[in-house]
This record gives structure tokens, sequence and C-alpha cells, in this order.
């Protein structure tokens, strides 16, 4: 056995090495985000000011990934990622530099966010194809559920963190350990890893190469319809995110500390979703694993959420509703990389991107608007007939779990419709 597991070792070398310090560079800029959310708020007091800190950022992501694909295609990877994390690092420094000088102000932190993001949006697909490029097909399986483990990792360490040092050393401290996580994923990158390069780093058509990818997934029907099937699924989640702090904090046995315990069992979730996946065997159906998990963790998330009044019910909803996902992720991550010739993967990817992630900003305005103007509405003039009052309960609270409900029944819907559609394709795996 000795010799094996050497052998992995040596085989997954350049991954585990560039996984692990990305790592910690993706948790010390989640650190900084979260501190700068912090500050702003402190500054402003006003919550959309903290949201369009987010918004900035997001926005690069989804309107110029189709462009950053086709540009990740061009170039060498392991230069493009090294050139990204310079940039973004020289951002994190102009914070600092104003902080210091007492002339940071709200706008430099949006302008700043949106070139971050920017840079984030070129980095992403040439770390996917560049992934694929150091990772053996027989190990994607593995390596996915390791890479869903630090994301899981992230999301439940990086508030913690922020808030803990942001108490103690202040924005200087937060971006101080930034910047050395920088250094941290840097320096191997640069000395210790090799990428090979593909087929396609070489000068081309930017237009041409747009066109390509989305030729591709014209011509591949099972990926397009995958990739429209998690563009519903973040529709739903993304709504369903919006929808649960109106459900929580106004709840008599809910509030802030409740929402946040609540929020925290999703990562939890994920982390033993990660273990999980990293040591199941290879199913016999990726694309049948793909739409039941999240038929299960749509519907049966919103449901329990939508009719329960406990606390205790509305983590486990949580943890039903996220701990199949990692699942869910690999297969998806496998069929797409053995299925997307490497050369073509970084445009591919990059119209993924769009194509999928699109809908999470219209899924949290939908979710709050329902709410806030449908829902509630609802509610407060028929939620004394017996039905909906034993369904969905009384108070501000009520609205929420009837968005939740119809979420619920639309998530359920979406799997059906795409599961019945994804079943006269056939993935043929080596």
């Amino acid at each position: 056995m000795k010799p094996i597991k050497k052998n992995v070792f040596f085989e997954l070398r350049d991954f585990y090495i560039l996984w692990s310090t990305q790592s910690v560079s993706q948790l010390g800029s989640s650190i900084t985000t979260f501190a700068l959310a912090l500050w702003l708020y402190e500054k402003t007091g006003s919550s959309l000011s903290t949201a369009t800190l987010s918004i900035c950022s997001y926005a690069p992501y989804i309107l110029m990934s189709i462009f950053a694909g086709a540009l990740t295609d061009q170039f060498n990877k392991k230069n493009t990622m090294l050139g990204c994390d310079m940039f973004a690092v020289i951002c994190t420094i102009t914070v600092l530099v104003l902080f210091r000088t007492n002339r940071l102000m709200v706008w430099h932190l949006y302008v700043l966010n949106a070139i971050s993001g920017l840079m984030n949006t070129v980095q992403q697909p040439a770390s996917e194809v560049a992934m694929t490029l150091i990772i053996p097909e027989k190990y994607y399986q593995k390596t996915s559920g390791l890479r869903s483990l630090s994301r899981s990792l992230i999301s439940i360490l990086n508030p913690l963190i922020a808030t803990a040092l942001y108490s103690f050393a202040g924005l200087n401290g937060v971006i101080a350990i930034d910047i050395g996580s920088f250094i941290v994923a840097f320096v191997p990158l640069l000395f210790f890893i090799k990428i090979p390069e593909s087929k396609s780093d070489k000068k081309e058509n930017m237009l041409g190469l747009i066109k390509e990818g989305l030729t591709f997934l014209k011509e591949t029907p099972l990926i397009m319809t995958l990739i429209l099937f998690m563009s519903g699924v973040n529709l739903v989640a993304s709504a369903f995110d919006a929808t649960l702090p109106g459900y929580v904090l106004p709840n008599p046995k809910g509030g802030s500390s409740v929402l946040g315990i609540v929020t925290s069992c999703s990562g939890v979730a994920m982390i033993i979703g990660s273990l999980i996946v990293s040591a199941l065997p290879k199913p016999k159906d990726r694309i049948k694993v793909i739409y039941l998990t999240m038929l299960f963790s749509l519907g049966t998330e919103n449901f329990l959420l939508a009719f329960s009044r406990e606390p205790a019910l509305w983590c486990i909803g949580q943890i039903i509703g996220w701990i199949l996902v990692p699942i869910m992720d690999a297969n998806l991550d496998v069929i797409l990389r053995s299925t997307i010739p490497v050369e073509l993967q970084g445009r591919v990817y990059a119209c993924r991107n769009t194509l999928q992630f699109f809908t999470i900003p219209i899924g949290l305005f939908l979710g709050g608007f329902m709410v806030d103007n449908v829902c509630e509405p609802v509610m407060r003039i028929y939620g004394n007939f017996p039905i909906l009052k034993t369904l969905f309960g009384a108070g501000k609270s009520s609205g929420a779990a009837l968005m939740m409900f119809l979420l619920g029944v639309s998530g359920s819907l979406l799997c059906f419709i795409t599961g019945k559609r994804l079943k006269k394709y056939q993935y043929n795996e080596k």
C-alpha cells in the first residue's frame, strides 16, 4: 500500500501545492473583504453601502467572464494567474496606504473592489484550466471534493477570523495578513509549480475564441442543459438566501444570533459533504446524481423551513440542503473536465460562468421583492385563514415562510423537468 500512496502523492504533487496555497490566499482575501464590509458599515451605517461593495466585486464576473475566457485561452495559464494575483495585491496595498493616510473613502473601495473582481474574473477560468492540466483524469472526483472542502472551510472561518482580527488589530492587521497570504500563494506558484501549456496558448482573434466557446456549448446539448439547470438552481438558491433573514430575524424564536447559527450550518454541511465525496467511488450515472441531489436539497430544505417553527429544524434544513452540494459539484466537475477539450476549457468555462451565475443577483432581488411586496401582504390579508396559519404561522415571518414554500415547489419542478430532459443524453466516462 505504501508505494501506491507515494505514487498518488507524486501524481498530485502540483495539485496539492497549488490547492493548499491558493486556499490560503483565498482565505486572506475573504477576511479582508469581510473586514472592509465591517469598516464600511461603521462609517456609513448603511446596509446598502455594504451590499454595493459586493456588487462592485461581483458585477465584472457576470459581465466580463465571456471575454476573460478568451483571454485565458490566448495566454499562458501560470503567467495569467501570477499577473492577476499581482494586480489584486496592489489593490489591497492601495487600500492600506489610503487608510493609513486617512484618505480612504467609500468610492475608493467600490473602484478597487471592481478592479479586484475583474482580476478574479480573468484568474478563475485560468485556474480551472490549470487544474485540468495538472490533475490526472482518474483523480478528478477526489480533487473536486478537496477543493469543495477548502471552499467550505473558508466560508466558515473567514467571518470568525475577520471579526477577531478586526477587533484586535484593526484594518491594518487584517490587510497585513492578506498580504502574507498572497506571498504564501505567489512564491510556490512562481518557483515550484509547473503548469503545462495547452494547445491554445497562442494569440487568436478574441471574438473568434468567444464564438468557439459558444459554438461548443450549442453543439454539446448535455453540457448546455447542465449549465442552464445550474442557472435555475442558482436562481432558487439565491432567492432563498434573500428570504432567510426575513424568515429568521423577525421570528419569535429567531434573531441575529440564531441567523448566524443557521447560516453557519450550511458551511458545516459542505465540509461533511466534501469529505464524503472524496471517499465515494465513481457512480454509475453521474447525470442522475446531479439532478437527484438537487431535487433532494431544494425540495427538502425549503419545505422543512416553510412548515417548521423550531430553530433546531431550521439548522437540520440547512444541513440537508447543503450536504449533497459537494457531491453534485464533483460529478458536474468531472463531466465538464472530461467532456470539454482542454484547449477550449478557458473560453467554455467563461461562457459557463456568465450563463450559470447571472441568475444570482436576479434571485437575490427577486427573493427580497417577493417577500416584501407579495408574500408578506398576502399573509397580512389572508393569514388568518386556518390552512395558511397552520402551514406558515402568523406574524411578519409568515410571508417569508410562504416564499420558502414557493421556492420548494419551483426547485422541485425545475429538477423534475430537467431530469426528464437529461435522460435523453448519454455520458460515457473513460
